[in-house]
């Protein structure tokens, strides 16, 4: 029997040992997609108590909190922090198999030297030790990154950002770590929610042009991609729950626009149409910058009303769709591949239903001599599990190029996510490991620790060129 989580955690062979300890283990980071707050990371902001930096806007242990029966009062309401972690404390005992028990034991491990499992006997000493780090001056947000060897972090900032702290952090020499912008026009694209008008007049007076018009609206949104890229942006993001494509004039779109600038709703097939322009606008213009463009598809969010009207979005309340993508998607990319103007493209899916869709039309759109042009994105959000990463890998794997795969990311809220690259990177150390001691692939030395160093850093390091 295997110690509890020892330094060959999930490497069960010797061949995934020594790809993980001997090639992947001690590589830098490039985070290319998190919802980090920039402007704590310029603070550098010290947290009191582990329960701000572990439990305010962590909505996957809020989930798990909820399905063990803790009372919200726990979870997101007045309770105590103290008492918030001892529920949390409660709670990781019975979360075996799930992904946030590993995740609270290696971030307890590698940042706090915590060896002893959280358990609500155990909780009262781990609160008392993890508190007295944080407040040394040792821990502090940058700690985090800088110790996790983080070189890259792309924060997610909507068109209207002034993106300050991004330009203080990259006039701060005593801060190395590259802290840029990605670009997230998603309330651009939704304009039959409520706000659209509201977002329009502050899209303007940040791009400084009056929007009268469909036209004044695409300038201004040109002007803002111009700006991010002016302060280090070379990513953008979409939340695509559902996937749409519906062909349609400038006129037609023009005129779609007029009606919602007047407050007017518009029909579903005039919204498809509208956001199918929208987004070949973006893709060209993201082109022609040489960005990378990321797609996160098939979210169903909000789903509890009356918790989004207590708490208000990415409160824990999301789930996967499971629309269809094929057609719509392959027509989306097919309108920037017409003109060549396809970027590089990340597509990621929350339904596990849609990887082999999603990596067989990766394969139509490669080309141009980049590798990997498009790629099929590391297990997202509910899949970021053991099972889903394997998955996604093994799916990759079967019908694409995984050697070019760009590997991992955090898309996540916390400081002390940064293990979940040592996550990633030891179940795919593994995986390979298994491949080469089945007789799948050959006991390359040379060839395999290329292939992982490349998943773990390089890829992404060449792909994004930031």
């Amino acid at each position: 029997m295997k110690a509890f989580m020892d330094d060959n955690f999930v490497l069960n062979n010797q061949t995934a040992e020594r790809l993980y300890h001997e090639y992947a283990k001690d590589l830098p980071i490039i985070d290319y997609h998190c919802h980090l707050s920039p402007q704590e990371i310029y603070e550098n902001v010290q947290f009191e108590n582990i329960t701000k930096v572990w439990l305010y806007g962590d909505h996957y242990k809020w989930r798990a909190m909820r399905a063990n029966g803790i009372e919200e009062k726990y979870v997101t309401g007045d309770a105590s922090d103290y008492d918030k972690f001892l529920a949390w404390a409660q709670t990781v005992p019975q979360l075996i198999g799930n992904p946030l028990y590993h995740w609270t034991h290696l971030e307890l491990k590698r940042y706090f030297g915590v060896e002893e499992p959280l358990n609500e006997s155990t909780a009262p000493m781990i609160w008392e030790k993890v508190n007295k780090l944080l407040t040394s001056g040792e821990w502090n947000v940058r700690d985090f990154i800088v110790k996790s060897k983080v070189e890259v972090v792309c924060t997610t900032d909507d068109p209207t950002d002034s993106l300050e702290y991004h330009q203080k952090i990259a006039d701060d020499p005593t801060f190395d770590v590259k802290v840029l912008p990605s670009y997230r026009p998603d309330k651009g694209l939704e304009i039959n929610q409520d706000g659209f008008q509201a977002w329009v007049k502050k899209l303007a007076e940040a791009a400084e042009v009056s929007i009268t018009q469909f036209q004044d609206f695409l300038q201004a949104l040109q002007k803002r991609i111009d700006f991010f890229h002016e302060n280090g942006g070379r990513v953008s993001d979409h939340a695509l729950n559902t996937v749409v494509y519906e062909g349609a004039t400038e006129e037609d779109v023009a005129a779609i626009f007029a009606k919602a600038l007047k407050g007017e709703k518009v029909s579903s097939q005039e919204e498809k149409q509208y956001k199918s322009y929208l987004l070949t606008f973006l893709g060209k213009a993201y082109h022609e910058k040489g960005w990378v463009m990321q797609y996160h598809m098939n979210a169903h969010r909000n789903n509890n009303t009356r918790m989004f009207k207590e708490l208000g979005p990415d409160t824990g309340y999301d789930s996967m769709n499971d629309d269809l993508l094929a057609q719509p998607l392959v027509r989306l990319l097919d309108s920037l591949e017409q003109s060549n103007a396809l970027p590089k493209t990340i597509l990621y899916s929350l339904n596990p239903r849609d990887n082999v869709t999603i990596a067989t039309i990766t394969g139509s759109f490669q080309g141009g001599g980049t590798p990997g042009k498009i790629q099929f994105g590391t297990a997202w959000w509910f899949n970021d599990t053991r099972l889903g990463m394997i998955d996604q890998m093994e799916t990759l794997a079967d019908i694409g190029v995984f050697s070019r795969f760009v590997g991992m990311l955090t898309d996540s809220r916390s400081f002390l996510s940064y293990t979940r690259h040592e996550y990633f990177r030891r179940i795919m150390c593994n995986l390979v490991g298994e491949w080469v001691e089945n007789g799948e692939y050959p006991n390359d030395e040379a060839t395999l620790a290329e292939i992982v160093k490349n998943i773990s850093y390089y890829n992404a390091k060449e792909y994004f060129d930031f």
